[in-house]
């Protein structure tokens, strides 16, 4: 049986019960759940992953709802618990839902929810700064700088690639990966083409009306394409950014087949989730093409990275923070109080 785990509780009179099974930033959503009488209990557990059974522990005998994380296997055990407790909500974190078995939430009766739409913008950003330091080489710079390696400029000294004019390739053109699309359209005039089951015509038409400002001023128009296969985006784009959905269809999408079929000078960035990569022969790719790069915010085992990529130069790695980015919110409830259990 699992330990208590430690708790902050807020508004501890309210008459629903919530869990949260991770602290979040900011104050507006515990606002918002306070005006709405509950009682909310934030795990402050150091642990960055929650187990089954301490989330069972954290769910107790009464509990209304939870908020969990991507990282949480939410199935028939946990919603067996929460159904079991009169719960009837439960809200993932995130803009997917893979770590989410839906089926066993509908069995238990329990509303499952996510976060399409408020980590559009922050997502895209994070794959366009991305795509940015692998053609720059950024990072590989930075380490030259700081290990007092830089005599002076030279000619060849961290050569990269120019994006004005090259094709940026979209596999999965839903709300994240047309905003990625915009960015680099008409951030840096690239051309586009993408590949999607159902066709973005809103894509489509901002591309077609960017095109036609630029003829307009005497520059050359962008152009775009819907690709009849994904192969097709990975043999013509010198970008390629992924954001379709994980599920038994996209599972390992990117493996050493489609690998091969890239250019030897593509830039890969990966900001949707993890095992649509097999990272294993991305390693081995990355290992015998030194001038393909990557980008990559999530890991096929988080997080956990498979053996060799840490080492490689050409990867640019960061910890699953895509959406770690804040806003302002104007006048927030200072009269809240908390207590820390």
């Amino acid at each position: 049986m699992a330990k208590p785990v430690s708790i902050e509780v807020w508004n501890p009179s309210g008459k629903y019960r919530v869990v949260s099974t991770k602290p979040m930033p900011g104050t507006r959503w515990i606002n918002l759940l306070i005006q709405n009488d509950v009682r909310l209990e934030i795990c402050t557990e150091k642990k960055t992953i929650l187990s089954v059974e301490d989330i069972i522990a954290l769910i107790g005998d009464k509990c209304d709802g939870v908020i969990g994380q991507l990282t949480e296997d939410w199935g028939e055990e946990l919603f067996s618990a929460l159904s079991k407790a009169g719960g009837k909500a439960f809200s993932n974190m995130a803009v997917g839902y893979n770590n989410v078995d839906v089926d066993a939430a509908n069995k238990y009766g329990v509303a499952v929810g996510n976060t399409p739409g408020v980590l559009t913008e922050t997502t895209a950003e994070l794959a366009a700064s991305l795509t940015l330091a692998a053609a720059r080489r950024i990072v590989e710079a930075d380490e030259f700088m700081r290990a007092g390696l830089y005599d002076g400029w030279l000619p060849h000294l961290f050569v990269g690639n120019l994006l004005k004019g090259q094709t940026v390739g979209v596999i999965g053109a839903g709300r994240i990966g047309s905003a990625y699309a915009r960015m680099m359209v008409e951030g840096f005039k690239m051309n586009l083409i993408y590949y999607d089951l159902y066709q973005s015509t809103r894509l489509e038409k901002f591309v077609t009306a960017y095109a036609a400002f630029l003829k307009a001023n005497g520059e050359t128009p962008v152009t775009w394409k819907r690709a009849a296969t994904m192969d097709e985006v990975l043999q013509e784009a010198d970008i390629i950014s992924l954001h379709p959905v994980l599920d038994k269809t996209t599972y390992h999408l990117v493996n050493k087949e489609r690998l091969a079929k890239m250019k030897k000078e593509a830039i890969l960035i990966n900001c949707s989730r993890g095992p649509v990569i097999d990272e294993a022969a991305l390693v081995e790719h990355l290992k015998h093409n030194p001038m393909f790069r990557v980008g990559l915010d999530v890991f096929e085992e988080e997080p956990y990275m498979k053996p060799g990529l840490a080492e490689l130069k050409n990867a640019i790695v960061v910890p699953h923070i895509a959406s770690a980015s804040k806003v302002i919110i104007i006048n927030p409830n200072p009269y809240i109080k908390k207590f820390r259990y």
